[in-house]
């Protein structure tokens, strides 16, 4: 039997989350946050009458919003931006059919991104200026009033909008590992907070 004690076996570091990468997920999800939003209002508006008084509140209020996500994409491409250059500036990414397929998906989400706010504002500067506001802000108009254009825009909006949607459908169900995992984590969440709750009743009930 010897003496020699073994060396401790090397415990190797936890790679540190990147805070850039960190930072764009969290966009990623507060525009998900924001196209639902607006993908439901303005399914809802759609449907409204012009006689209800609150229609106009809900027009301005889906203007805002879109002017909104086209301010966090810009920040979300710089991020990607910043991203793409640490993970890719030392050495060239191993490229593949999957690899072109996702960077296909990804810049048709992108473009749509952009091109479904820009067709909304298209619409609602060629009805009438100064027609579009952020939370009460007048924005700039970028097209000229047009009655001639008003159906164009309304056309390109609803089209590029439930394309857009498709993709984001396909885009599902290319990441439904992660889907999955963050449906469990949803419902371990709701759980133990159903959890604590009950133990909380409990607790009161035995008190009194």
């Amino acid at each position: 039997m010897t003496n020699a004690t073994q060396a401790p076996p090397t415990v190797l570091p936890k790679r540190r989350v990147n805070n850039a990468f960190r930072n764009l997920m969290s966009l990623h999800w507060w525009m998900a946050w924001a196209y639902l939003v607006l993908f439901v209002g303005g399914s809802i508006m759609a449907q409204l009458p012009r006689e209800v008084s609150f229609r106009s509140s809900l027009y301005d209020f889906h203007k805002s919003i879109g002017i909104l996500t086209i301010g966090l994409l810009l920040g979300r491409v710089l991020l990607l931006l910043r991203v793409w250059w640490r993970k890719y500036s030392r050495q060239f990414p191993q490229t593949s059919a999957h690899w072109w397929r996702r960077l296909l998906l990804h810049s048709s989400l992108y473009g749509f991104m952009i091109v479904v706010p820009v067709t909304g504002i298209l619409l609602s500067n060629s009805f009438r200026s100064n027609n579009v506001k952020f939370f009460g802000i007048i924005i700039p108009d970028i097209f000229p009033q047009n009655a001639a254009m008003v159906e164009v825009g309304r056309s390109l909006h609803f089209w590029l909008a439930y394309s857009f949607l498709m993709f984001v459908v396909v885009h599902i169900i290319d990441q439904w590992k992660v889907v999955r995992a963050i449906v469990r984590r949803w419902k371990n969440w709701a759980q133990t907070l159903m959890q604590i709750t009950a133990n909380r009743v409990s607790k009161a009930e035995s008190d009194r």
